[in-house]
């Protein structure tokens, strides 16, 4: 009752009595996003003209393809944060090339998880958090509400950090690592900044740090030269030992993100869809796969780029067992030297773009988590300080306590990506079991088929 009155009291004109609680149901009639905020997905009149109610999904457009494009590509930045890059370097220095193929079937098994993410929040209008608050009781909405912000916090601990690792690199060591943390924890007030000019000027800044992530790990990877066989007999050819079980738990746990999971669930909602006519919400969940599956393959061809490039020019090194995302920078430096651009500033760069996207995606899903989980309707600036004040506290005592060079900053990010492989299961098992419902997924739930894949999934 009482987060009940704190969210009534937030509410314009709310306030104790039936009209404050009649004000709270209708308010979350738009949860993720206000109606005025969302994306119109018509390209035509004729588009809506001929929307009947019909059941067959509309023929496929190009232009309604750009339409829905954005959410996938906000999803798969958790695909490529300074934890899958800490993931990546490690798994390529310690084991070669040997683990590409557990990169490539986690990114396959993260696609499954975030495409049903997808149809889950568009099916029911309502995202993750939002259906668990509503469908279990509420000391395991509190469970799960907890473990969720866990995974963030373990999530935003590695982001920041990696961000404020690229800030130190680019000054040249003047800005301490303390003071990238300060400089990063100030994102959330861009992403406050870019969300008032709408989901798509949103959607585009965050296009052009994924493109600055690709483009800068290209140029690595053109640089170093790595096998091309090598690389094809890894992703083929499944291999093991027990000397890469901890690297290969971190790739597992750096892909699968829990908090990801809610995420795209609310992202899918910033289209207009009206989810009472069944051909509109085929039609969305068939745009959303396509445009999800796409950023996943630009993801997996980054994760590739780093993963090979450390693989090529450390694995079997004296450096393997030290090398981190402080110092990798400048091991390949002094390994490759200097082309048209110091390689030390190409990975810094790199690292900048995805620690600066997956804090500000991190703060967003926070919202989303808090919101939905928590039945809480709070001002965006004051959501986005609470979300970040959870994670920017254990980030600071972080960049006091651990020097960048001391190997104890690697065994940490180590520990958190296997952090984020024990939290998996609080987001998959909901997210199983809603999709699964008939009375949640209407005729949109999934079938036998799916239900044994996913299940599978979560045993491996």
């Amino acid at each position: 009752m009482a987060s009940r009155d704190l969210a009534e009291s937030l509410l314009p004109g709310g306030g104790s009595g039936g009209a404050g609680a009649s004000a709270l149901h209708d308010e979350y009639d738009e949860r993720a996003y206000d109606s005025d905020d969302k994306v119109s997905i018509s390209i035509s009149d004729s588009d809506d003209d001929n929307d009947g109610a019909g059941t067959a999904r509309p023929p496929f457009s190009w232009r309604k393809l750009w339409r829905f494009t954005g959410p996938g590509f906000l999803m798969c930045i958790a695909f490529l944060d300074p934890g899958n890059l800490e993931g990546d370097l490690q798994a390529g220095a310690a084991a070669g090339y040997q683990l590409l193929w557990l990169l490539l079937w986690s990114t396959v098994m993260g696609a499954l998880v975030q495409l049903l993410s997808a149809r889950l929040g568009v099916a029911t209008g309502k995202h993750l958090a939002e259906l668990c608050r509503e469908e279990y009781p509420p000391w395991a909405t509190r469970a799960l509400w907890a473990m969720t912000e866990l995974a963030l916090v373990g999530a935003d601990i590695q982001e920041v950090i990696g961000s404020a690792i690229a800030i130190k690199i680019l000054s040249g060591g003047t800005v301490p690592l303390w003071g990238g943390v300060v400089i990063t924890a100030f994102d959330c007030f861009i992403f406050l900044f870019l969300e008032n000019y709408g989901v798509r000027k949103l959607e585009a800044f965050f296009a052009v740090l994924i493109a600055t992530m690709a483009l800068s790990f290209a140029v690595m990877f053109g640089e170093t030269k790595p096998s091309g066989k090598e690389l094809l007999i890894g992703l083929v050819v499944p291999k093991l030992s027990s000397k890469t079980i901890k690297q290969a738990v971190g790739i597992v746990g750096c892909i699968i993100m829990p908090h990801n999971v809610f995420l795209h669930s609310a992202l899918v909602q910033s289209r207009k869809i009206d989810i009472n006519k069944k051909s509109r919400v085929q039609e969305a969940v068939y745009y959303y796969n396509i445009e999800s599956i796409l950023a996943l393959i630009v993801s997996f061809f980054i994760n590739i780029c780093v993963t090979t490039v450390f693989a090529k020019g450390f694995y079997g090194t004296e450096q393997a067992d030290n090398i981190g995302l402080e110092n990798a920078g400048q091991y390949l430096q002094e390994k490759y030297g200097t082309a048209f651009f110091p390689i030390l500033y190409i990975w810094a760069i790199g690292l900048l773009a995805s620690g600066q996207s997956s804090t500000i995606t991190g703060t967003y899903a926070g919202q989303f988590v808090m919101g939905g989980f928590l039945n809480l309707r709070l001002k965006k600036w004051l959501r986005a300080l609470i979300t970040r004040s959870f994670a920017i506290i254990p980030t600071m005592i972080v960049a006091l306590f651990f020097d960048t060079e001391d190997p104890t900053m690697d065994v940490l990010n180590e520990a958190l990506n296997v952090l984020q492989s024990i939290q998996i299961p609080f987001a998959l098992i909901p997210l199983i079991t809603l999709v699964s419902k008939d009375q949640v997924m209407g005729s949109f739930v999934i079938g036998p088929i799916t239900k044994v894949s996913l299940q599978f999934e979560f045993c491996l």
